[in-house]
């Protein structure tokens, strides 16, 4: 039996995770993702150097990038924060571990999460040594996500929640695997999108440049630009952005079209709540995600919205996973897990 303790714990890591995604991008969008040039210090120090002598001794260790006190705190409280969740991730596996014997505590899905946090750490020391990247930022962000999604697996399995009474048919089944399928795509080309700082290469919408179809250098835009450069600001020329930000708006019709069909049909074609109340959260979602990106796009990428549509994107997918979850149950009753928390 999962005792309670060990779900409110999951809970607490599902809402912390979605905070370092959120604080992430926000990082990433203010132009802070090398406030801090080392890891996982800043400027040789667990903390902002704040003194006049600190100061002076980390411009001199790092006289290609001074010290800016400003951008340097918004890299270090994401990085407490995510230093917090995987503390918080490493004591829900070692508890699992620890229970496994006597309570057939599960022990996969922790274990799991503390090894996607464990990668995540060195896809954020190589976010900074390799001068964002974009193929690596893109990977932080995808495992930021991955992270996020396994954290509410583990509170969904620990809470027992929609489990053997919430089971779906086939069809549905094989619809909410594959809205999750494009929704992890989508979400890889709005961190290559980001990444690639493509989201102003179209200050227009629907059109992008005044045009249906503006030049766009497709091979440019998803080519291997190799190690070294300073990616901050991005390398590309402006056909290349145009093609990347063409690409996701292509990818965000069909995740849109996808989400709205997998959620009428589990509205309509589904007799179980759980299925009926995730599809229309899911729908309640992305309607809301297309309006921030078109209001990004209206408005000229304002932070707050630009950080929202992050946040929104991790909602959405923790709701697609959850769905899953809810649409599968059956077939995850065959593990054996245990089907209530003990208190």
């Amino acid at each position: 039996m999962t005792p309670r303790w060990y779900l409110w714990l999951a809970v607490l890591a599902v809402v912390l995770a979605l905070g370092v995604i959120v604080l992430g991008a926000y990082v990433r969008l203010s132009q802070a993702g090398l406030g801090c040039p080392d890891w996982p210090g800043c400027y040789g120090h667990i903390t902002v150097p704040e003194t006049q002598q600190a100061v002076a001794q980390a411009d001199a260790r790092y006289a290609a990038r001074p010290l800016e006190p400003a951008r340097a705190w918004k890299e270090m409280i994401h990085r407490y924060f995510a230093g917090s969740l995987a503390v918080l991730v490493l004591v829900l596996a070692v508890a699992a571990w620890w229970r496994r014997r006597r309570s057939r505590q599960p022990i996969v899905l922790p274990s799991l999460a503390l090894l996607t946090v464990v990668f995540q750490a060195l896809l954020g020391m190589w976010t900074v040594t390799l001068l964002l990247f974009p193929p690596v930022v893109m990977g932080h962000l995808l495992g930021g996500y991955l992270t996020l999604a396994l954290l509410v697996l583990l509170a969904l399995q620990a809470g027992s929640w929609w489990r053997a009474a919430d089971g779906a048919g086939t069809t549905l089944r094989w619809l909410a695997a594959t809205t999750l399928v494009v929704l992890v795509l989508q979400v890889g080309l709005g961190g290559w999108t980001s990444s690639n700082y493509a989201g102003i290469a179209c200050p227009d919408f629907p059109t992008c440049q005044g045009q249906w179809w503006p030049p766009m250098d497709f091979r440019g835009a998803f080519a291997w630009h190799g190690l070294g450069p300073d990616y901050q600001g991005g390398i590309l020329n402006d056909p290349a952005r145009v093609a990347i930000h063409v690409t996701h708006r292509l990818g965000a019709l069909v995740t849109f079209i996808m989400v709205i069909v997998s959620g009428l049909f589990f509205i309509f074609r589904s007799g179980r709540p759980a299925l009926k109340w995730l599809g229309g959260l899911a729908m309640l979602l992305v309607v809301c995600q297309v309006l921030i990106g078109v209001s990004m796009v209206h408005f000229a990428l304002p932070l707050v919205l630009t950080d929202a549509h992050t946040g929104v994107a991790a909602l959405l997918l923790g709701t697609v996973v959850a769905w899953n979850w809810a649409a599968w149950a059956r077939s995850a009753a065959l593990t054996g897990l245990p089907l209530t928390a003990s208190k």
